[in-house]
Parts: C-alpha cells; sequence; structure tokens
C-alpha cells in the first residue's frame, strides 16, 4: 500500500502547478508575494517579477493562496 503524501506537498504542488499567485508570511512578520516555482523538504522557490527568492521552510508561518484550490482532485491522483 502506498503512504499517503503530506498534505503540505499536496498543496504546494497544486499551487505550482497552478502557478496561482500566493503571500508567505514568515514567522518575523514579513509578508512576501509570488509564485512558486519549485519546492522541497527544506525550502520554496517564489518567482515575483523578474527576481527569485530561496524562502526555507522554517522561515514560514503562513502560505496564503490568491485563489482557490481544489486539493482533493489533487489528492486522488496520487
Amino acid at each position: 500500500m502506498d503512504k499517503p503524501r503530506p498534505l503540505q506537498d499536496i498543496f504546494l504542488n497544486e499551487i505550482r502547478r497552478q502557478k496561482t499567485p500566493v503571500t508567505i508570511f514568515l514567522v518575523n512578520g514579513v509578508k512576501l508575494q509570488g509564485i512558486v516555482t519549485w519546492f522541497d523538504s527544506f525550502c520554496v522557490l517564489l518567482r515575483r517579477d523578474d527576481q527569485t527568492q530561496l524562502v526555507y521552510k522554517h522561515a514560514i508561518s503562513t502560505v496564503m493562496p490568491q485563489g482557490p484550490l481544489d486539493l482533493h482532485e489533487e489528492q486522488t491522483d496520487a
């Protein structure tokens, strides 16, 4: 039996795949905005205009997509 994928991975993959703009709040209160282009277990690449930022996950407090996501469909594809 396959292990279920972590919700974090499903969520980040869906916003990456759909190129959904997001607002990321860091634990120190800084607000970042952009599109997630890549992620792994430790960090997220966030692109805005012509700049890319590498953001470490341990510094992230909240990720808010600017549009609705359908995570149930993504989860059944796994």
